[in-house]
């Protein structure tokens, strides 16, 4: 018995099992320059996504575009929030707003511009997607962007909701 219990405490701390976790506390800054701690994001008890981009990353923008296509939809569907998170370096931060009128995203959108969240997350490069659950824990993580992985993403609200 105590050896079953060595293995699985040795397979949980070596990463093997999946563990759910609180978001990291990391002070972001809104576009109007309001500080937000990320241990405060919630969707009124209902899972949220944290979609991390940059404005000069293709992928990122195709990903957040694909998404803002259906995001009506996906709210009206399953009430999920989106929280589009710009790493642009503080010497560009003033291209966010503009990319995002253009491109009307109807995202709450923060700024990390060290990337203290994405790092924090366990991010390395972008996009990077983290989907929470209603309770505020970080139930997956998606690094890249494919067309069509938006679909995954709606599919992975609709389990969370399901329970």
């Amino acid at each position: 018995m105590r050896k079953l219990f060595v293995t699985m405490f040795v397979c949980l701390v070596a990463g093997f099992g999946v563990a759910q976790a609180q978001l990291p506390a990391v002070t972001l800054k809104s576009l109007d320059g309001t500080s937000v701690n990320s241990e405060t994001l919630s969707n009124d008890g209902k899972p949220f996504i944290i979609d991390f981009f940059a404005t000069w990353c293709k992928p990122c923008n195709r990903e957040l575009s694909a998404i803002a296509d259906v995001y009506e939809e996906w709210q009206e569907e399953t009430g999920v929030k989106i929280y589009a998170v710009s790493i642009d370096q503080a010497q560009n931060i003033h291209k966010v707003k503009p990319l995002v009128d253009q491109n009307e995203w109807e995202y709450e959108v923060l700024l990390d511009t060290n990337s203290d969240l994405l790092k924090a997350l366990g991010g390395q490069m972008i996009p990077f997607v983290v989907v929470v659950d209603g309770k505020g824990n970080v139930v997956s993580k998606h690094s890249g962007y494919t067309d069509g992985a938006e679909n995954e993403l709606l599919e992975e609200v609709r389990k969370l909701i399901a329970k």
